[in-house]
């Protein structure tokens, strides 16, 4: 387990970087490093793990050999929830172990990264490692509203990006019937207004 190869997941920003030991066809552990960290944080840890397992550590976004984000784009603990189910997808991983480490478990206080993607996703995970961390613990009356609103969010964004359809050119009069059918408030007169700057004219149409 000292030999190790490198991995790379196409993201809409670039790349996010990994590392991983042991068989691919091994039983699958994702492993998630700490604040200011990176996939290096496993390099002593893994080869003393078992054997028959395939440990696959990321480098979160902005860390390590992954792309960063936009300059001017901000990093918040459900974006790294994401990165995990994105490279999770491309590993085509239905069900794994998730071992998280400091940031993977506790950002800016109050956000934990192994504990909520358990919580988002619990049919993916069979066992989650916990290295110096506490629990995912919102309030009761809170839970079933923070599961629901932040899973379509992620469900919807990784969707959206799998598609990844060109956009359609239309003509000026049916780019306006568009907009007034996705916005019923709008007058034609209001429409034809935010569509002066909304729309751009392309050799397409």
């Amino acid at each position: 387990l000292g030999m190790f190869s490198e991995l790379k997941f196409s993201v809409p920003w670039g790349h996010v970087a990994a590392k991983a030991w042991g068989p691919s066809d091994g039983r699958p552990v994702l492993c998630l490093h700490g604040w200011l960290d990176n996939a290096n944080t496993f390099d002593k840890l893994i080869p003393l793990l078992p054997r028959d397992c395939y440990y696959v550590a990321m480098d979160f976004s902005g860390h390590g050999l992954s792309s960063h984000r936009p300059t001017g784009s901000a990093y918040y603990s459900l974006d790294y929830v994401t990165d995990v189910r994105r490279v999770a997808a491309a590993l085509q991983w239905r069900r794994f172990t998730l071992m998280g480490h400091s940031m993977a478990f506790l950002f800016l206080s109050y956000c934990f990264v192994s504990p909520q993607f358990c919580f988002l996703y619990p049919e993916m995970v069979d066992k989650l490692i916990l290295l110096e961390s506490l629990g995912f613990l919102p309030a009761p009356e809170d839970t079933e509203a923070w599961l629901k609103s932040k899973r379509v969010v992620i469900d919807r964004l990784l969707s959206l990006e799998a598609k990844q359809q060109t956009p359609k050119a239309r003509s000026p009069q049916a780019a306006l019937q568009r907009l007034l059918e996705a916005n019923r408030h709008l007058t034609a007169e209001g429409g034809a207004i935010l569509l002066q700057r909304g729309a751009t004219e392309t050799p397409a149409g």
